[in-house]
């Protein structure tokens, strides 16, 4: 069997490597001309996190990510709210890490050339539409700079791992529509700093009317004076928003207003976020859910198959375990049309829960709940507003949907 991945960002390559190590060939198709280290932070799960661990890549991650320790909430005054540990501090298993997402797509692609085989990958290949026969799929490119010299390539089973813009999605579902966009607009950046309280937090602050930042460390020791690369992403509801182009510059006076009065003992926010080199912009968009995501011996992954808000550090998670899901359902099938249908059944009701959670009650609902409890108020004791069951409650609601709960994922407490 051969497959075809169109698309090799953290979805496409965790497939190959996941149907390398089950002895399914693959080639992957990726239209960048170059795979160069861009974007921001990226958050893997527990859940994730084992499948990457399974992969062989646990020593390769620690060296390069941090391992969070602690999910923190604070409202826009600086004022604790909730928190608990997190990945094996919280008793997994297996860790949470947080890191570079141009880390995390090089340390896969590194994997991906010294197990399967650099040739194996093809750059600058754009997908423009597949046919495809009861016995194999046949796959158009074209050259991604210039839309020309086109080619033909023959596989038993094509993955879309092409993210939110899959032109194989858009054949699948040629009437589905634009994305959806949810009110909300987001800036993200990366600033060098000293440890922000444990070194290894991850911290949501605020809330979406007024501001709200997310923060956490992708990068240990990256100066001799043990400061750390930090990721963070405010968020702010507004008609506005981006072009839908993950490296859209923004503009720091679009939003610094939001945050020019959060001085708290432990950040200086606005510095922070002035520290940083260069900021992107993009709006928080998402799709519906797919009815289906399978055709015959073509199917999706990842975000071509169920892009959502980033707003519970699950997408690239998703994408991951899509990834493992398929490479079992593969193995376990002897015919390709089949064995999708068995990954779609196992694959896409979890995921469509995932969008909506996203939408409605993400983990940041905490500081929704207590934002509209308090009137944006500072709050002389957080029990008068919330109780630390209910708070918890909210995390670990989410926690389920998203299939990482320990409970359910396992744990040593």
């Amino acid at each position: 069997m051969e497959a075809i991945i169109v698309g090799a960002g953290i979805g496409g390559l965790t497939l190959a490597l996941t149907l390398h190590e089950i002895g399914i060939a693959s080639r992957v198709y990726e239209s960048a001309t170059e795979i160069r280290p861009i974007g921001a932070g990226v958050n893997i799960l527990p859940h994730a996190s084992r499948e990457l661990c399974r992969l062989g890549l646990e020593d390769s991650l620690a060296n390069l990510a941090v391992s969070t320790r602690e999910s923190v909430f604070f409202n826009r005054f600086g004022q604790r709210i909730y928190s608990e540990p997190a990945g094996r501090y919280a008793g997994y298993d297996w860790p949470q890490f947080s890191i570079h997402r141009g880390d995390l797509q090089q340390l896969l692609l590194e994997a991906f050339r010294q197990r399967v085989g650099p040739d194996r990958l093809l750059t600058g290949c754009k997908c423009i539409g597949f046919e495809q026969s009861a016995a194999q799929v046949r796959v158009r490119f074209a050259d991604a700079a210039t839309g020309t010299a086109p080619m033909e390539r023959e596989g038993d089973v094509l993955i879309a791992c092409d993210g939110l813009h899959s032109n194989i999605r858009k054949q699948l579902h040629p009437h589905e529509g634009e994305p959806l966009y949810s009110g909300v607009n987001m800036w993200r950046g990366v600033s060098v700093w000293e440890p922000i309280l444990s070194g290894a937090s991850m911290v949501r602050a605020g809330w979406l009317a007024t501001g709200k930042l997310v923060i956490y460390p992708i990068r240990n020791r990256v100066d001799d004076q043990g400061r750390q690369l930090v990721n963070w992403v405010a968020e702010l509801a507004t008609s506005k928003h981006a072009q839908r182009d993950w490296n859209h510059r923004g503009a720091l006076s679009d939003f610094i207003g939001a945050y020019e009065d959060w001085h708290f003992d432990w950040l200086d926010v606005p510095a922070f976020i002035r520290a940083a080199e260069a900021i992107l912009e993009f709006p928080m968009i998402d799709q519906d859910p797919l009815p289906w995501w399978s055709q015959g011996r073509v199917t999706l992954l990842g975000d071509a198959a169920h892009p959502m808000y980033p707003r519970g550090s699950n997408g690239a998670g998703q994408a991951i375990l899509d990834a493992r899901s398929l490479a079992d359902c593969l193995a376990a099938r002897g015919d390709v049309a089949s064995a999708l249908k068995a990954y779609e059944s196992a694959r896409l009701d979890a995921t469509a829960n995932v969008v909506r959670a996203n939408r409605t009650n993400p983990p940041d609902a905490i500081l929704r709940e207590v934002f509209e409890r308090t009137g944006d108020r500072p709050f002389a004791r957080i029990d008068d507003v919330i109780s630390q069951k209910e708070l918890a409650a909210l995390s670990d609601g989410y926690k389920r949907i998203a299939g990482y709960h320990r409970e359910t994922l396992g744990g040593s407490k």
